[in-house]
């Protein structure tokens, strides 16, 4: 770590005892004489606690003036500041406000302030209860000791108890190092934490200053991830210890920045340019959340998508299977409103996961993109469509999948980087689903790929189709090619035989009705009433039970 990330690790001497070191000898010669007599104390009485006791918590929620300003000079806000913006106006109940730390060495102990650096507590969004840490950067630089670690610790234990969203705002410099291996212990039960209320309560992080090393790790298992730009950084080991081990020079931002996890590693699920439009999409996405596994997702009232009918759904996507276009306005026609939130817009584009409303029901979309890589899967979008779908199955939000997928993106950086088994994470999040699941498919759906985006194999309950549909092994021109190869090499005119063959190949293998008539796809849809036949399947599968079979847990190909 560098000079300047240590600088809140480094304990001042407070004036009285730097003062009292620099003394000498026969500094207090004329001490004999007689020194005017001590105020005598007041009495005790209750006006004078209460007001004790008004002073102190003022002090503790004013913080110190100075570190407030620099944090203000870095363009942040301060831990109760943050809290403020993210909660509905004056619901927090704080929690150990007044805890402080009991370490001792390197003179820490001479420094002991409230709060020891994270505000908890409690409050609502919209109305719900949710749990809340806010790491204090002006304390001790928001670093992690043994007191800090068991208030997070509290209050995610309350979450569980209580069935209730929890959300971290990260602005931490790292472990505390004067107090040694307690700050990692704070960690591991931390991250046990976490474990446990996986699939039980939303976990919900955001990074808003540094969360490097053991911090990163509570983030990453979190459901999801904000970042901001320009002031947040992530990683396991600085730039400093980078250079060190490994002579490259990177800057905080490159190593870690928001841009950096919002298109790159897929760690940040949203990235944002400012705080206030951060938590104003946190809020957005607990009102779509339900507030535990054992409730149901907040409905809106009904607004009669049974019976909406679409007519631009007919021409946003084109008939050639080859012709790009953007899934997102497919997604928009579809929901309520033409209001989604999409999860990691900037890694992994070719596919795209939101979750959004239909007639009033959160629903999560997951639907290969044609604008990006002509919507093949790859190793990076196995991976976000898999925790997308396993994320939705784990909290009763029904699936719908929307397909247009040429196959899994060939090429030996693929099969090197192991797309054989990512894209097994997707099929595996599929087939353990037990939440509705309807497939809709608008074009293409060749090899694997069609049947890894839920396919009536892997146990879709509803499979639409459009008229457009081509559900095959192969395109037609690459199938032609492989059966025929000898045929069109001994031929006078090649390509008049693989014109015909292609023709032949279409009509009685991918023409729209041939999956239909086998018993895999449920109906062949007019496009324009896809939102109204969606509204009803969803309506149809809402009391689905499924019990999954008795067993500790599967072994999903990690």
């Amino acid at each position: 770590m560098s000079t300047s990330e240590l600088d809140f690790l480094v304990v001042p001497i407070p004036a009285p005892v730097r003062e009292g070191l620099d003394e000498r000898p026969g500094d207090h010669a004329d001490d004999h004489r007689a020194q005017p007599p001590a105020p005598r104390p007041q009495p005790r009485t209750m006006r004078l606690l209460r007001e004790q006791r008004d002073g102190l918590r003022d002090e503790v929620t004013a913080g110190r003036r100075q570190a407030v300003e620099r944090q203000h000079a870095l363009g942040k806000r301060t831990a109760r500041e943050r809290i403020e913006l993210l909660l509905d106006e004056g619901s927090f109940t704080e929690i150990d406000m007044y805890r402080r730390h009991q370490a001792h060495g390197l003179r820490i102990e001479e420094q002991r302030p409230h709060t020891d650096g994270v505000v908890t507590g409690s409050g609502t969004i919209h109305g719900r209860r949710v749990f809340v840490y806010a790491q204090d950067f002006t304390i001790f630089g928001g670093s992690l000791g043994e007191a800090h670690a068991s208030k997070i610790q509290k209050v995610m234990d309350l979450a569980l108890a209580t069935g209730s969203p929890f959300i971290g705002l990260n602005d931490s410099g790292g472990a505390r190092i004067q107090e040694g291996v307690m700050s990692l212990n704070g960690y591991g039960g931390i991250f046990q934490r976490n474990v446990q209320a996986s699939g039980v309560i939303p976990q919900i992080s955001v990074v808003l200053g540094p969360c490097a090393g053991g911090a990163a790790y509570s983030t990453a298992l979190a459901d999801f991830t904000f970042m901001v730009r320009d002031t947040a950084q992530m990683y396991l080991t600085g730039p400093d210890v980078v250079e060190a081990v490994s002579g490259q020079r990177v800057t905080h931002a490159e190593l870690g920045g928001a841009e950096v996890h919002g298109g790159r590693s897929g760690v940040a699920t949203f990235v944002h340019d400012d705080e206030e439009s951060c938590f104003e999409d946190v809020r957005y996405l607990v009102s779509m959340l339900p507030s535990n596994n054992l409730d149901l997702p907040p409905s809106a009232p009904s607004c009669d998508a049974v019976e909406d009918v679409r007519p631009r759904l007919a021409e946003i996507v084109p008939v050639e299977p080859n012709k790009p276009y953007d899934m997102r306005q497919v997604v928009a026609e579809l929901v309520d409103d033409g209001d989604f939130l999409e999860l990691h817009e900037n890694w992994a584009p070719n596919v795209i996961c939101v979750l959004a409303r239909i007639d009033g029901e959160v629903v999560g979309l997951v639907g290969n993109q044609p604008m990006v890589l002509a919507g093949v899967l790859d190793v990076a979008a196995s991976q976000k469509a898999a925790r997308f779908v396993r994320f939705c199955d784990a909290f009763g939000i029904p699936l719908v999948t929307l397909v247009d997928v040429p196959g899994f993106l060939p090429g030996t950086d693929q099969e090197y980087a192991g797309i054989i088994r990512h894209g097994a994470k997707l099929l595996y999040a599929y087939c353990e689903a037990t939440v509705p699941r309807i497939q809709v498919i608008l074009r293409k759906a060749y090899g694997g790929a069609y049947i890894v985006m839920d396919s009536r194999s892997i146990g879709t309950d509803l499979s639409l189709a459009w008229p457009t549909n081509e559900i095959a092994v192969m395109g037609a021109e690459g199938a032609v090619n492989v059966i025929f190869r000898r045929e069109l090499a001994a031929a006078v005119d090649p390509v008049e035989l693989r014109s015909e063959l292609v023709a032949e190949y279409s009509e009685q293998l991918v023409h729209p009705h041939y999956a239909a008539e086998r018993g895999l796809v449920d109906d062949v849809i007019d496009p324009v009433q896809t939102r109204a036949v969606v509204a009803r399947g969803l309506a149809m599968l809402r009391n689905k039970r499924k019990q999954p079979p008795q067993r500790k847990h599967g072994n999903v190909p990690l």
